[in-house]
């Protein structure tokens, strides 16, 4: 048969190519909805340390950044993150070690039992970034 004499199928030549792009696109679409729901839940938490006393700095999260977006602590001594303003905010370490849940309101505190470099930000605005150096 010639493609000119080829019968069309229910659909028809259109129809056809419409319902696989239609399925193509439900396929893109889902797998991105399927991947940001896995982002939605966001990094496993860790508690705030909110009996620790020897507080070495505090940090505002308000209108996107941290005030101030480094400090440097002794080990052993904790940062208390304080979130105000209208938006939510949170502090994830770049490798976990410190996750606090997003909040518009309310703190979070972590104690730096060792030494080195911690870069963090907020998860849901990632150019809010610090470090918190421990000596």
């Amino acid at each position: 048969m010639t493609p000119a004499a080829r019968p069309l199928g229910p659909l028809g030549e259109l129809g056809r190519r419409e319902a696989v792009l239609g399925l193509l696109g439900t396929l893109v679409v889902g797998g991105a909805v399927a991947s940001l729901s896995g982002c939605a839940s966001g990094p496993e938490l860790v508690p705030s340390d909110d009996d620790a006393t020897d507080i070495g700095a505090e940090v505002l999260a308000i209108d996107n950044r941290y005030e101030p977006a480094e400090v440097t602590v002794r080990r052993g001594q904790a940062v208390t993150w304080t979130f105000a303003g209208s938006m939510k905010h949170d502090v994830v370490a770049n490798d976990r070690s410190f996750v606090s849940e997003l909040l518009r309101e309310g703190s979070y505190t972590h104690v730096f039992a060792e030494a080195g470099e911690f870069p963090y930000l907020c998860s849901i605005h990632p150019e809010m970034v610090g470090v918190v150096r421990v000596v």
